[in-house]
């Protein structure tokens, strides 16, 4: 039995209700911390990385929810450790006021927490929707899962935002208190009963091999393992432009930081709508394979960082808010297809493994999303320091991000299985 088109929305709430907390952290206490406690941005920054690096854990939860044949329990347990995770951190903010050290014990360990809850949740909710969903509802699947997140990443955003406003600690307590509670309990509504018409024995079969020789049988798996560096490669190039794309619109285009911000919403928007296209027209429409998607948008996030660069020379005037959409679209286009295509090699190889391999994928993604970040703002800098002008500079890292993205594209080619055509699947015997 695989999963209904319900099932799969309301796995999608579990993603809603993981954007939603995490976002609290990067936004409203990164903003608290910054500005109203004049911490250095470097701080929030270290303690981000701190809960990506927690999730290298990722392929332990994986092994732990194939073994435990319940995945719903890892998914809400996941959730509940995240939310306790996002409390301590906001009242980590509010404790900096009366000691600095103490307050950042406390955020340490709430941070912790946030990368084992994420990493718990998170990991074992792919798995449950890897095992579960037809082949050919993927690309829908990893669409409508991903947009629900985005969606509330924007909603608890904005709305935190509007209600924070007299900001005062009581009432941040209160907001936050609401949005976390309120993540477990919708989590728990969510996958109650999912997983039941999906039931099997894979304790047993899973449980045979210790840990780290299940680890290295995964990573001995061809495709399991060239999925793994066209993950990381991918994401890294993704990542890599998050932190300078607005202060190269500001210093080389001459943006406001009004403008900048808007900038980096279209970007977002041309995400959404990259990753809507693929599901629709792959799911909906049977235009293209995974396969496809996930190689053409690696090419054309390559064209359109290509393209942002060369723009540097013509400076304020040039399309870039035009770039800036496609470049957008394409990445929102080849990371929903590269979720499907993950959610089908999921399933290849030795059983039972589901969620070892999304645990190993995620671990390569956490890694990439801190290491993509920090090179291209570390290489930005240096650069600059070293007497480049800013055009060339960023024109750089853009062209860099461009190379990486092309060479994820050939590792895609040799890591994702090509359709197979359907009189292939109609042989007598079989």
């Amino acid at each position: 039995m695989t999963l209904g088109w319900l099932s799969i929305f309301r796995l999608g709430l579990v993603q809603m209700c993981l954007g939603a907390i995490v976002v609290l952290t990067t936004s409203t206490l990164n903003r608290l911390m910054v500005v109203e406690l004049a911490l250095p941005a470097v701080l929030p920054g270290l303690l981000v990385a701190l809960h990506y690096g927690i999730q290298l854990s990722r392929p332990q939860w994986g092994y732990r929810s194939d073994t435990g044949g319940h995945r719903t329990r890892w998914i809400v347990g996941g959730m509940a450790v995240l939310a306790l995770g996002g409390m301590g951190a906001t009242l980590g903010v509010l404790a900096f006021e009366a000691s600095y050290w103490g307050g950042l014990a406390l955020s340490i360990l709430a941070y912790a927490l946030i990368g084992v809850g994420v990493g718990a949740s998170g990991t074992s909710m792919l798995a449950l929707l890897a095992t579960g969903t037809a082949p050919t509802r993927r690309a829908a699947a990893a669409s409508m899962t991903w947009l629900m997140m985005i969606l509330g990443i924007a909603a608890t955003a904005g709305t935190v935002g509007a209600l924070l406003d007299p900001y005062s600690p009581a009432l941040l307590v209160k907001i936050v208190a609401c949005v976390t509670g309120g993540a477990v309990l919708l989590t728990a509504l969510a996958v109650a009963g999912v997983e039941r018409g999906l039931a099997r024995d894979t304790g047993a079969e899973a449980g045979a091999t210790p840990f780290w020789p299940a680890l290295v049988e995964v990573w001995g798996e061809p495709r399991a393992r060239r999925f793994t560096i066209f993950v990381f490669l991918s994401m890294t190039a993704y990542f890599m432009q998050e932190l300078i794309l607005e202060p190269y619109a500001g210093l080389v285009f001459g943006f406001t930081p009004g403008q900048s911000t808007s900038l980096s919403g279209a970007q977002n928007g041309g995400v959404f709508l990259g990753m809507l296209t693929v599901g629709i027209a792959a799911t909906g429409f049977r235009l293209g394979s995974l396969r496809g998607w996930v190689i053409a948008g690696c090419l054309g996030s390559a064209a359109c960082l290509a393209t942002i660069s060369l723009m540097g020379q013509a400076g304020p005037g040039a399309p870039l808010l035009a770039a800036v959409v496609a470049l957008g679209f394409c990445n929102g286009a080849f990371a929903v297809a590269a979720i499907g295509a993950m959610m089908a090699l999921a399933g290849e190889g030795r059983g039972a493994r589901e969620g070892m391999r999304m645990g190993l994928w995620g671990a390569a993604q956490a890694i990439a999303a801190g290491f993509g970040g920090l090179t291209g703002a570390a290489a930005v800098d240096l650069m600059r320091r070293m007497g480049s002008a800013d055009v060339t500079a960023f024109g750089s890292v853009f062209l860099a991000e461009a190379l990486l993205f092309l060479f994820a594209a050939w590792i895609a080619l040799r890591s994702i299985a090509p359709p197979q055509p359907a009189a292939q699947t109609l042989v007598p015997g079989e």
